[in-house]
């Protein structure tokens, strides 16, 4: 292999797998890599490959000089290599903020996650669980992606953000659009997908005004009138955090519940060690974050001249941080290419959307298991192949998997 073979850009490349062989040559031969320039949207000029776990968490929490809002003399930037402007998000998103204006907005939010509010969400997040694997194994049979995986993030953000269960299937066509605006199994054109925001924008506003009016005993209720410092959440701010959760936590999640069956699928010891040592639940949560690596990668804009590794970088390159490579990196994790329930410690490479994959993981699978008879079918039955009749394969580029 040489380093003329990669090209990250391409995107077919990604369909079947996420490509580590790539990955595993660059983190040996050149851990800090520039990608040279393609015709693809936002590589006009190339841009920075980080693949070591360690190089990850630096340049993710140097916020000063690796900025997840803007490049330096300029009004875009982003986390995605293509620039984008305020409009689209940065600086109004959390995800495209950088502190003081970043840890604002965290404790805002984070006020209104109360002990009381986080208990009875755990209750509602676990009957929810048991509600909806009761109710595939009734039937016989599933698409997994959608009855299962996809079901229970859809549940659960509905309820946090006070969205009346009859409307999560909106969440979820607005997160397949959104995110798939580029795949063409969903064949959803630029337009189509800017009109998808404004609606979820429209949505967003019109709930957030409601609950301001009118407040009801739930967690949106307490995000838009939390107030810290004197200060609350302006309407782009409330909105932008309806669409994060909404498309990055429901995908992400998604994707993660679906690797992590798979992985048991294709690691059957595994699932028979789960079914012995329940007690293993938590960790096996942090090792299917750790084996999926939802989120694949994050840019950010250099602020000004520096050096990582030897290389030297300019102010304004782009610079791109990859999860799963870091998540793979044998420098930190004992055979990173074995699928182990129990690893501890397990120093899942961080990113937002991660460590949120990793919460909502301990809160349902782990307590599905722990509070279920192995005997039982909505339990940990002896093989994760009875859990439906037939095998489950996968079916697209977004790691879905149908039960026939």
């Amino acid at each position: 292999m040489q380093l003329s073979d990669i090209d990250l850009t391409d995107m077919d490349r990604f369909q079947a797998a996420f490509p580590h062989e790539w990955f595993t040559f660059l983190r040996r031969e050149q851990p800090v890599w520039f990608h040279p320039p393609t015709d693809t949207e936002g590589n006009e000029r190339g841009f920075w490959v980080v693949t070591k776990y360690e190089d990850v968490i630096a340049v993710s929490r140097d916020w000063q000089t690796f900025s997840s809002e803007k490049s330096p003399e300029s009004a875009t930037g982003g986390i995605m290599l293509p620039d984008i402007g305020p409009e689209s998000g940065v600086g109004t998103m959390m995800l495209m903020m950088d502190p003081p204006q970043h840890t604002r907005y965290r404790k805002i939010v984070s006020s209104a996650f109360t002990p009381r509010v986080i208990k009875l969400f755990e209750e509602q997040v676990r009957r929810r669980s048991r509600e909806i694997v009761d109710r595939v194994m009734e039937r016989g049979e599933c698409d997994f992606v959608t009855d299962i995986a996809a079901e229970l993030p859809l549940q659960a953000i509905a309820e946090i953000l006070g969205v009346p269960q009859e409307d999560r299937g909106k969440l979820f066509e607005w997160s397949n659009k959104m995110v798939g605006s580029s795949d063409p199994e969903y064949l959803v054109s630029p337009d189509e997908a800017m009109n998808v925001s404004v609606e979820m924008f429209t949505y967003a506003n019109e709930l957030g005004q409601e609950k301001r009016i009118a407040p009801t005993d739930d967690i949106v209720t307490a995000i838009v009138n939390a107030e810290v410092d004197g200060e609350q959440l302006s309407e782009m701010e409330f909105d932008m955090f309806f669409m994060l959760l909404s498309v990055a936590g429901n995908e992400t999640t998604r994707n993660a519940i679906t690797h992590g069956m798979m992985a048991f699928l294709e690691n059957p010891a595994q699932w028979e060690r789960l079914c012995a040592h329940p007690e293993l639940a938590d960790t096996a949560a942090e090792e299917i974050v750790r084996w999926a690596s939802p989120v694949i990668y994050f840019r950010r804009s250099v602020t000004h001249d520096t050096e990582l590794r030897g290389s030297e970088m300019k102010a304004g390159d782009k610079i791109t941080v990859w999860y799963p490579s870091a998540n793979r990196d044998d420098d930190v994790f004992d055979r990173p290419f074995d699928f182990d329930i129990g690893r501890d410690p397990n120093r899942t490479s961080a990113s937002v959307d991660a460590v949120r994959t990793s919460a909502w993981a301990r809160t349902s699978p782990g307590s599905r298991s722990r509070q279920s008879s192995t005997s039982s079918p909505a339990g940990c039955p002896t093989s994760p192949r009875s859990t439906r009749p037939r095998d489950c394969a996968p079916t697209s580029s977004t790691a879905s998997s149908t039960c026939r």
